[in-house]
């Protein structure tokens, strides 16, 4: 939750990535939950079958929220949201929160898997890692919001294929020089499957190939000497 700065990517204009067929009911309920906004005052028993059904993640998920109170301890500003495992609870979550661009600065927004901590310390974290996007200030407004949901979406939607079930969970940064958005892993010792993570997690966010992100160790980041971890790792 509290990320070394690294070099800020130039500002990206993205085209609709290809979706898997995972996040194919993903992408559609985006644009039903706008129509669901007309008919949520007709009675239930008027609303078509499909509207009654939900459709399963494979994994719940967890939203945390984070204010930066210095008269509080860190994790005393760590709140717990609420959890989701279905496509429509999670866009009812998203579409009724603030966006990551209009949070405070200091402040974050993380979604971890059901019984992880958004937090070095947790034991399915700290032998782990990061893939780690910086963005300079003026990208808050024009890419953030973007990156942000899709690498929401990566995860939910089990995009990383057999190594999605080495996804802990995503944490965005808001703060004054720049904004950050960090995918953890859990384990380092599995380096083809946290390459393969950051190769999609590039591809989905259009990243041209000639900018490098780079994948951090949490032992690395709670240890380092200066004002920036390592790469471990760099796609």
């Amino acid at each position: 939750m509290r990320p070394a700065p690294t070099k800020s990517l130039p500002a990206i204009t993205t085209e609709e990535p290809y979706r898997p067929n995972a996040h194919t009911k993903l992408l559609e309920m985006k644009e039903e939950g706008k129509e669901n906004d007309k008919v949520e005052t007709q009675e239930v028993d008027n609303l078509p079958p499909e509207l009654l059904i939900k459709h399963p993640l494979q994994n719940m998920w967890t939203l945390w929220f984070f204010k930066n109170d210095k008269s509080k301890q860190w994790e005393e500003n760590l709140c717990e949201v609420t959890s989701f495992d279905t496509v429509e609870d999670f866009w009812a979550l998203y579409n009724h929160i603030e966006t990551a661009s209009n949070l405070q600065t200091g402040c974050d927004y993380a979604m971890f898997k059901y019984g992880i901590k958004p937090m070095w310390e947790d034991s399915r974290n700290k032998k782990g890692g990061r893939w780690l996007i910086s963005l300079n200030k003026q990208q808050r407004a024009t890419e953030l919001d973007n990156f942000w949901l899709e690498t929401l979406l990566c995860m939910i939607g089990e995009a990383f294929d057999e190594y999605s079930d080495d996804i802990c969970g995503a944490v965005v940064n808001i703060r004054p020089k720049g904004d950050k958005i960090g995918i953890w892993t859990a384990d380092l010792t599995k380096s083809d499957g946290i390459v393969m993570i950051g190769k999609k997690l590039k591809e989905r966010l259009n990243i041209p190939p000639k900018f490098g992100i780079g994948f951090q160790a949490h032992v690395d980041t709670m240890t380092k000497a200066g004002s920036v971890a390592k790469n471990r790792f760099t796609v």
